[in-house]
């Protein structure tokens, strides 16, 4: 079988939120494939343990336990791949954490924070990587965005929505931008993943799991593993002609009607 599009060997990728979840799903899916990686978390005993896992592997992986909200920490990872491998092939943009609160209710403080978590430290580590893809081969960056990019969710996600929308509209007009100088820029829109998160939500409130599943006509939640496939189609050769796309990631969630039925 010729599996050559989807050959990374000699590729080198960044991949945030990379100490569990879909983060870590992502970067073991790459390592897989022949890429090395530079992996970024909060989480340093967590990320740690993802890079010792690759690097059995066989494959060159090394961390920073950074803040992805704040510019100047994103900048040092930068610093940290020019002097580590002196490349970047593939930016994955997983890492950023939301606050739920009702509209009426939340501070601005909040959500500047949120917005700090998932859209301004998503597009440093985008002009960070661009900058070196356009200087260089090109390459392929995935921002993670969520149904909410597109759709309401309600239930005290106003900062979240606000903060995924611009996400959504950052990639395609990033995609615009690059897209002559060989960067591909796309995002991934996950439904619910499960995640520490996700299942507190559900313990908490267990009718949630049923509304849920309600609208996913595949009939489960997702889990961190569904990224593996689509991290590695659209960091390869497979998705060259492939930029500015939302991609949703959600057991056909977006496509049922909210009066629809699975039956």
């Amino acid at each position: 079988m010729n599996t050559s599009l989807f050959d990374l060997s000699g590729k080198v990728a960044v991949v945030s939120g990379a100490a569990q979840g879909m983060g870590r799903a992502m970067a073991t899916a790459l390592a897989e494939h022949g890429a090395d990686l530079l992996l970024v978390d909060l989480n340093g005993p967590g990320v740690e343990r993802t890079a010792a896992a690759l690097s059995e592997m066989g494959r060159r992986a090394i961390f920073e336990a950074r803040d992805v909200s704040k510019p100047e920490q994103v900048r040092a990872i930068f610093h940290r791949l020019d002097s580590e491998f002196g490349r970047i092939d593939f930016l994955g943009n997983v890492a950023g954490e939301s606050i739920m609160a009702r509209p009426e209710d939340i501070s601005l403080e909040d959500v500047e924070q949120v917005w700090r978590n998932l859209v301004l430290g998503r597009f440093c580590a985008c002009q960070e990587a661009g900058r070196r893809m356009l200087a260089g081969s090109g390459g392929s960056i995935v921002n993670i965005g969520s149904l909410a990019s597109i759709t309401a969710l309600g239930r005290g996600h106003i900062a979240y929505s606000m903060a995924m929308g611009a996400v959504a509209q950052m990639t395609r007009e990033l995609s615009t931008e690059w897209a002559r100088g060989g960067v591909r820029v796309n995002a991934i829109l996950p439904a619910q993943v499960v995640n520490p998160g996700l299942e507190k939500r559900m313990a908490e409130k267990p009718a949630l799991r049923d509304q849920w599943l309600s609208g996913i006509p595949a009939g489960r939640l997702g889990m961190p593993d569904d990224i593996r496939g689509l991290a590695v189609f659209l960091a390869s050769d497979s998705s060259k002609w492939i930029t500015g796309a939302l991609i949703p990631m959600d057991g056909g969630n977006l496509a049922m009607n909210a009066g629809g039925s699975v039956r």
